[in-house]
């Protein structure tokens, strides 16, 4: 197991130190309008601009401006925002922001594995049958269709029809179920439609057969065999969904104007604030490699049809 874990540990870190290059790299090929304040850069004359972006650093050899990067992630000093919050460190701005996603996103991810995992089971179990049908036609719909379109039909329906806020406001909870239904509704259809795939799947397995054959009731097949069996396969996506949840959502945070962090990428992006942008882009990326890790991880110590090898790999042993 050791070897394993070192050795994908490995893999992770690699991963992420590519992912750090290329964000630096690619922030670097930005206008550098970017690092500026509307103000500053309209005020600003040829010479002065030149100036400015010299003393900041961005004229530099790229060798050393990346050292002077590594240095700063080393220091937990990500830079201060330019546009939106001038002059604010993005530590601080990314503190204040990441509470509204986490507790939005934790509430859907509660939703979402409730709702999803039990739609799932049913429509398993209730196979090429009314409830099989209703549950297909949902994921069709969520899964097919543009999410911005459904979403702002939501949107505009129900809060025409109940009367509730069409935007987020703090001291209003009414105006947070719309948009944490919303966030929900992707993850239920992935949900069901992956438990009911992996549980139709095993239930064509041997061993399914055999305990059938044995007279064991059909209640007790599903819930004790086959429904565990069907869930190892969605524990290994399960940590990256948690930890995705501080990063938030672009989408629905932009609609119902929540100021959490997916809302705050869209607006560096849209106002070319650089640092905030390589900051969050680095985190979305670093949440989603480490994510991967720990379902690898967590998938091996679920599942005990995976052997180790003595050089470190991992392959599925017999079932």
């Amino acid at each position: 197991m050791g070897p394993y874990v070192l050795r994908r540990l490995g893999q992770s870190l690699f991963t992420v130190v590519i992912v750090v290059v290329s964000v630096f790299m690619l922030l670097r090929l930005m206008p550098s309008s970017g690092y500026f304040t509307r103000e500053d850069y309209v005020n600003m004359d040829a010479t002065a601009r030149t100036a400015y972006l010299r003393n900041m650093g961005v004229l530099d050899n790229p060798a050393i401006q990346f050292g002077h990067f590594i240095s700063g992630l080393a220091k937990a000093d990500l830079g201060r925002s330019i546009a939106i919050y001038p002059r604010t460190p993005v530590l601080t701005i990314l503190a204040e922001k990441a509470p509204y996603s986490l507790w939005f996103g934790l509430a859907a991810l509660v939703i979402s594995m409730g709702l999803g995992l039990g739609l799932g089971v049913l429509m398993a179990r209730q196979k090429d049958k009314v409830a099989d049908g209703i549950g297909t036609v949902y994921v069709t719909i969520v899964r097919a269709i543009p999410s911005l379109i459904w979403l702002f039909l939501i949107q505009q329906w129900v809060t025409g029809l109940l009367g509730w806020p069409m935007v987020f406001y703090g001291d209003r909870p009414v105006s947070w179920i719309l948009p944490t239904a919303s966030l929900s509704l992707s993850g239920i259809a992935w949900y069901a439609i992956w438990l009911r795939r992996f549980m139709v799947d095993e239930e064509n397995r041997d061993y399914v057969r055999f305990a059938t054959s044995k007279g064991l009731p059909r209640r007790r097949v599903m819930t004790g065999h086959v429904l565990r069996n069907a869930l190892v396969p969605l524990v290994q996506y399960f940590p990256q969904q948690v930890l995705l949840t501080i990063a938030g959502s672009l989408l629905i945070e932009s609609i119902y104007s929540i100021p959490g962090m997916g809302g705050l990428l869209v607006n560096a992006i849209r106002q070319q604030d650089n640092p905030i942008v390589q900051a969050l882009v680095l985190l979305y990326s670093v949440l989603g490699i480490a994510g991967v890790f720990l379902g690898d991880i967590l998938m091996m110590l679920v599942d005990p049809r995976i052997k180790l090898e003595g050089s470190g790999g991992a392959k599925a042993g017999k079932a």
